[in-house]
């Protein structure tokens, strides 16, 4: 039986209006302005959405679901449940895991364990080391939304440091390079500083002086100066400081060679808040100042950033709760990034037409997914409806994750997730994730 979302108030494609959605067998088969045939509310399964928002599923472009490897943090099976009652239809899994995806084997078993255990639509990331080109050269440009490069410290041998290879990197990649721009000298530098003062038990507060301004700055210029010299397709994640937002032009997504992302933290929590919630906070980039969470959300808006994502990246709690040289960097987002946002915009931040370009359609345009990210006829039906009469309290009962804790814990949103369907199917509802698995691979057309 085809489903009815009935009577909503659907934000898509810049525009706000009621109306309502058929859905049948996976697929929006009709969108509907005012009157629905009447035929039609006898005949379908009608959901009344009177009072509610709906948007199309969102697409997180950075995750860390841990799987292979670190399953003792988090797997695919729970972060894609919790990404579900987030809303959060498609998720895109970062390369650093055990063994870390830089063979196409590696990719490929990935893609095995996505299958029998992923709750979302699901893609992986390529990663780039310093040896492996010829893996990259061989990639199928269909199997991978993007190709990985970290240009700052991290775990393994993932760090690509050598200018040849970057440029090499830079020149023949076929997918989108998504990078991660700190520049090491800088943070060893002013690390040393630290250790210096302070030993192991630097105060959290600090993170934000060893990982720097100066840090990031110098390493997105760097990233933008060698892709506008070889012509790449550049997606910088994660942006944290006010300066990074010079390097990067307000044209319309379709012009742009080199986009920009920002993650929901960094739009929400300023270095105020280490002095609460310390190493739960820790994450690279860092958060950073008053100043510069203004000049993200002012480039949001700007259209300078493209992309909102969470870089979900959870650790057990022992190893967050350690000395600052030793704590973990990174938290668990991805069930509350849209309810993060939402708030935003209850707040007068942002508009609810601008959280659905920057956190559906963007994505799914900048790299090339098809039929998802927005609501139009004969795509698969992705779709979420909001209470926002509905407040929701983040408290340790209601988190999905496997680490079972949330920096956003104690908060409670003026709105609420009800509903999130994937491929045409209700799986999540009302505080209730199903167990029945819809989830599909994403293929893309680079």
């Amino acid at each position: 039986m085809a489903t009815l979302l009935y009577n909503g108030h659907i934000i898509n494609e810049g525009k706000e209006f009621q109306g309502s959605i058929l859905i049948d067998n996976q697929y929006i088969t009709e969108i509907f302005q005012g009157e629905v045939p009447s035929a039609l509310l006898q005949n379908a399964e009608v959901i009344d959405c009177t009072g509610k928002l709906i948007i199309p599923g969102v697409i997180d472009d950075q995750v860390h679901f841990r799987e292979p490897g670190l399953t003792h943090k988090a797997t695919m099976a729970t972060e894609s449940r919790a990404a579900l009652a987030g809303g959060v239809t498609t998720f895109m899994d970062m390369p650093n895991v055990a063994p870390q995806t830089t063979t196409i084997e590696n990719l490929e078993q990935k893609l095995a364990i996505a299958s029998e255990t992923a709750f979302a639509n699901y893609a992986f990331y390529f990663g780039a080391t310093n040896t492996n080109i010829d893996q990259i050269r061989a990639l199928d440009t269909k199997l991978a939304c993007g190709l990985k490069v970290f240009m700052g410290s991290s775990t393994g041998n993932m760090l690509v440091d050598d200018e040849t290879t970057l440029k090499q990197i830079f020149s023949e990649s076929k997918i989108p390079v998504a990078v991660h721009c700190e520049d090491e000298a800088t943070i060893k530098a002013n690390l040393a500083l630290y250790q210096q003062k302070y030993g192991d038990e630097i105060p959290f507060y600090c993170h934000p002086k060893v990982r720097s301004n100066e840090a990031c700055y110098k390493s997105t210029k760097k990233a933008i100066d060698l892709a506008q010299q070889c012509d790449t397709q550049l997606h910088v994640l994660h942006l944290s400081t006010a300066e990074e937002m010079d390097l990067f032009s307000s044209d319309e997504l379709r012009n742009k060679r080199i986009t920009a992302e920002v993650c929901v933290h960094h739009l929400w929590f300023t270095d105020e808040n280490y002095n609460e919630k310390g190493a739960l906070i820790k994450c690279n980039p860092a958060i950073k100042t008053e100043r510069d969470r203004t000049a993200l959300r002012q480039a949001l808006v700007d259209g300078k950033i493209d992309i909102i994502a969470t870089d979900h990246a959870p650790h057990t709690l022992d190893e967050k709760l350690r000395p600052y040289t030793k704590s973990a960097s990174g938290m668990p987002l991805v069930q509350h990034s849209l309810l993060v946002m939402l708030e935003l915009y209850k707040q007068g931040v942002v508009s609810l037409p601008l959280i659905v370009q920057k956190m559906c359609h963007n994505p799914a345009e900048l790299f090339g997914i098809q039929q998802r990210g927005y609501i139009r006829k004969n795509y698969f039906a992705d779709i979420v409806i909001i209470d926002e009469s509905q407040k929701t309290t983040v408290s340790k009962d209601s988190i999905l994750y496997k680490c079972g804790w949330s920096p956003l814990e104690g908060t409670t949103f003026s709105s609420m997730v009800e509903k999130t369907f994937l491929n045409g199917t209700c799986v999540y509802d009302n505080g209730i994730v199903s167990d029945i698995r819809k989830a599909q691979q994403i293929t893309f057309s680079h």
